[in-house]
């Protein structure tokens, strides 16, 4: 209940450590993986082997995309203090919104939705907005990580009401829109994930956590090979001031 001063997630003695009811030591280390253990921590429950299997796929499938704004922004703010580790991470997740991590959240909640696919499109339309998880600027005319998730899906038995949805709308928005907008990873990730059992809130945090591994491979190398000053040079050069 809201005001009671309770935690469900863990507690730590001198003698032992306790996660979501289980010994760290004696139960958890040695046996759940790092993507099984996320999934314990975040839901309190273990993952079932789809989930595993499918958890462990969004979490490659977006933990990397090249140099993007939030990882020169980690680059550079290591770059100009290299002792602060967590503050270069700290800056690229802040800079990490969903215009980088995708609208995953978004994508949850418009396929949650009672409305069909072709009303939500029509309406989005009409209203001259963007529909959530559709259009990429670098993938067309598809994106190759949402084809892989919903073929696995597919090929798993996981695909139901919200991968379908997805594809439906897909389709309202091909017949809608005067320009190709491919389905992008965000909303494969969502409606996989939705079919497995999760909930919005699961979604959004999901790419945070995979974007945290690309950010520090990007920082372990900025600290081998250096770019970040040059980055910073690169953005001056490439605006005229007036």
């Amino acid at each position: 209940m809201p005001g009671e001063r309770k935690t469900h997630i863990a507690k730590a003695s001198a003698e032992r450590v306790d996660v979501r009811g289980r010994d760290l030591v004696g139960d958890v280390m040695g046996r759940l993986t790092f993507t099984e253990y996320f999934h314990l921590l975040l839901t309190g429950d273990e993952p079932t082997e789809r989930q595993r299997f499918f958890l462990d796929l969004v979490l490659v499938a977006i933990a990397e995309h090249g140099l993007m704004p939030s990882t020169v922004a980690a680059r550079m703010t290591l770059a100009a203090d290299p002792a602060a580790l967590q503050g270069a991470v700290a800056a690229g997740l802040l800079g990490a919104g969903p215009v980088i991590l995708g609208t995953s959240e978004e994508c949850a909640l418009l396929l949650e939705s009672d409305e069909s696919p072709s009303r939500l499109a029509r309406d989005i339309h009409e209203a001259g907005g963007k529909v959530p998880g559709f259009g990429h600027p670098i993938h067309r005319p598809v994106d190759p990580r949402a084809e892989r998730i919903l073929a696995l899906a597919d090929e798993r038995g996981v695909s139901g009401r919200n991968v379908a949805r997805a594809r439906a709308l897909r389709d309202a928005v091909a017949g809608l829109w005067d320009k190709p907008l491919p389905m992008n990873v965000a909303m494969a990730i969502a409606a996989v994930l939705l079919d497995l059992g999760y909930t919005a809130d699961v979604v959004r945090a999901v790419p945070i956590l995979a974007r945290t591994a690309g950010l520090l491979a990007h920082l372990a190398e900025e600290r081998e090979q250096p770019i970040g000053l040059q980055l910073g040079r690169v953005a001056e050069d490439a605006v005229e001031y007036e």
